[in-house]
């Protein structure tokens, strides 16, 4: 029995689709029109014979049969790009401003350079640590080539994995006893601000903002002096602070949706883009 081939770019766009949750949030990942990932999605449902996805108004779910396909067209993808790399990587030059959260730069970004900077020591890579509501629009702007940030949109670049966000303190203070619960927060825009004070009135518990930081090093210092109790993102909690939840009496919170997010002005630079499907390669397969 003779098969029909599953071409690259049909394979891209079925993945496209699956990462951003439906046919015209893939458009610009891909870029192809909506009714150009429309139809290489139907020429893929053909090629395999299943039906792959069920289009909604708003979102696409996988099937049983389109769950099976993911994973195969995810090795194939990443191996495609690997034997690109080994023939044209070293070709490699220029400059690629990435931004990242101080929380975020540690434990994800760094796995993801140690592989990177040996192999293109042509590319120059400018680093810069901002909350995520500073870098996207910096990106949008195209100050930025790549970012990993943390998403309110889901249209903002490739989702990556959902990173937890928890409540921490310092043990030895106990401040979240009181009956008015001391906070620590970032600005304003912050997710991480919104979700804890969310989380807070969904369970009608008092509280009071006593220091305000942008930084994560500002918002650490908050809590070792036992001035407040924090929200970080799980990743970034160090050991000697501890990490609270149901038995201090404080509610859930919503996961982050961390994502890569690329410039418009970056798409023709081969750097830019190696380091982006790095980032998405490595970050897939090692996240949470």
């Amino acid at each position: 029995m003779s098969y029909q081939d599953l071409q690259i770019d049909w394979l891209k766009s079925f993945v496209a689709v699956v990462d951003a949750g439906s046919l015209s949030n893939a458009t610009t990942s891909v870029h192809r029109s909506q009714s150009a990932v429309s139809m290489q999605l139907k020429k893929l449902e053909n090629a395999v014979g299943r039906k792959l996805l069920v289009r909604g108004s708003r979102h696409s779910e996988l099937t049983t049969e389109g769950q099976m396909l993911l994973g195969y067209a995810r090795r194939i993808l990443d191996l495609h790009s690997e034997a690109q790399a080994a023939f044209h990587g070293e070709e490699l030059v220029g400059q690629v401003k990435l931004g990242v959260p101080d929380d975020y730069a540690a434990k994800y970004l760094t796995p993801v350079l140690r592989n990177f900077a040996p192999r293109f020591g042509g590319v120059e890579i400018e680093l810069n640590c901002e909350q995520s509501t500073s870098l996207i629009p910096r990106v949008e702007n195209n100050d930025l080539d790549l970012a990993l940030v943390s998403r309110d949109n889901p249209s903002r670049g490739t989702l990556l994995f959902h990173e937890p966000m928890v409540w921490v303190g310092a043990s030895q203070f106990e401040i979240w006893r009181r009956e008015t619960l001391p906070i620590a927060v970032y600005e304003s825009a912050s997710l991480a601000r919104r979700s804890a004070i969310h989380s807070l009135a969904l369970q009608g518990k008092p509280y009071k903002v006593v220091y305000n930081s942008s930084s994560l090093a500002g918002q650490i210092a908050a809590v070792e002096s036992g001035l407040a109790i924090a929200v970080f993102t799980q990743c970034s909690v160090p050991p000697h602070l501890e990490i609270l939840g149901e038995e201090q009496g404080l509610g859930p919170l919503e996961p982050m949706e961390v994502s890569v997010y690329r410039s418009k002005k970056s798409k023709g630079s081969p750097a830019v883009g190696y380091l982006h499907d790095l980032l998405v390669r490595t970050l897939r397969l090692s996240a949470v």
